[in-house]
């Protein structure tokens, strides 16, 4: 099977492995976004899934767009059995989708079709889910809309976050893809189409969503945390200094007003909206380190009974 894959982020990279290793497939080549300015230094970094095609000698294309003539004279000439998206970032054209012979199938990272859209993992553990999974998707034209060809379910932990389990999904989803590659191969693809409606859309995750809103409940404020691990991270003041909080567990303790400190022994116990509690077991302060709550604890005081987030 000669295949052309399109991905970008490090969450991409298990699927292209499992392509190159297996022997079924041959990779023609990778089409990733345009190398970015990265970090303080803003130096040139090439995507992950670059990174990894040239370790093996795989072909790079980077088009700034997929929509023009030169973009589809490229894959016309390489001439796929099949196109594999991962996380590309890029809307392919109708043309395109229709070229190979079995089409384009892209790896999804929630139970389609809950959460279309760019961030599925994150909403998932946003939203407190139990379950998610990957769909493989045989795509159209529409976002994730395509008939399902293959479905891998999973549980997500109380504590697991959104970066934990960004990485399960992607060794999940690599498998899933190899196994859909061998039932298209053997002719043994079952397609089903997703239901008409609106089922959720997973939007893009920003900075405005950072700050904790201790009204809310314990569950919702801990999801929070969870959930916006490890960009952008979730956020509260403390001692009128922003912090960032990157680790909690739902507490035993009770509390009564939101945003109050109800213990301060080793972890910052915080009181929710509810009255339930969430103890931080990680922060960072601006322009420090990530530390554990009794690192921060001895070098900021925070009373009992004082209340953060204002």
């Amino acid at each position: 099977m000669n295949i052309v894959f399109m991905g970008t982020p490090d969450f991409a990279v298990p699927c292209l492995e499992k392509l190159i290793k297996s022997e079924n497939c041959n990779v023609l080549a990778v089409f990733t976004q345009p190398d970015k300015k990265v970090g303080r230094k803003q130096l040139l970094t090439p995507p992950p899934v670059k990174v990894l095609a040239v370790q093996h000698n795989i072909p790079v294309y980077q088009p700034v767009t997929l929509k023009n003539e030169d973009a589809f004279e490229t894959i016309r000439k390489l001439n796929p059995d099949l196109m594999v998206v991962v996380a590309y970032g890029k809307i392919l054209p109708k043309r395109i989708l229709d070229y190979p012979k079995f089409g384009c199938i892209n790896v999804h990272a929630s139970l389609l079709p809950k959460y279309r859209g760019a961030a599925p993992i994150q909403w998932a553990v946003l939203n407190g889910d139990k379950k998610t999974g990957v769909c493989v998707q045989q795509m159209d034209i529409g976002i994730d809309t395509g008939d399902i060809l293959f479905t891998e379910e999973t549980d997500i932990g109380i504590n697991e976050t959104s970066e934990e389990l960004f990485e399960r999904l992607s060794v999940i989803g690599a498998d899933a893809l190899i196994k859909t590659i061998d039932l298209i191969i053997k002719g043994q693809t079952n397609p089903v189409p997703q239901p008409d409606g609106d089922f959720g859309y997973a939007s893009m995750i920003d900075k405005s969503m950072s700050n904790i809103d201790w009204s809310k409940s314990a569950f919702e404020v801990h999801n929070q945390i969870r959930g916006l691990q490890s960009w952008p991270c979730a956020s509260t003041v403390i001692n009128g200094k922003n912090v960032k909080v990157h680790k909690s567990v739902l507490s035993s303790e009770k509390g009564n007003e939101a945003g109050k400190v109800v213990n301060n022994k080793n972890v910052v116990t915080v009181s929710c909206g509810d009255g339930n509690c969430i103890d931080i077991l990680e922060l960072q302060p601006d322009g420090k380190k990530r530390m554990d709550a009794k690192s921060f604890l001895a070098g900021n005081k925070i009373e009992t009974g004082q209340f953060i987030g204002e």
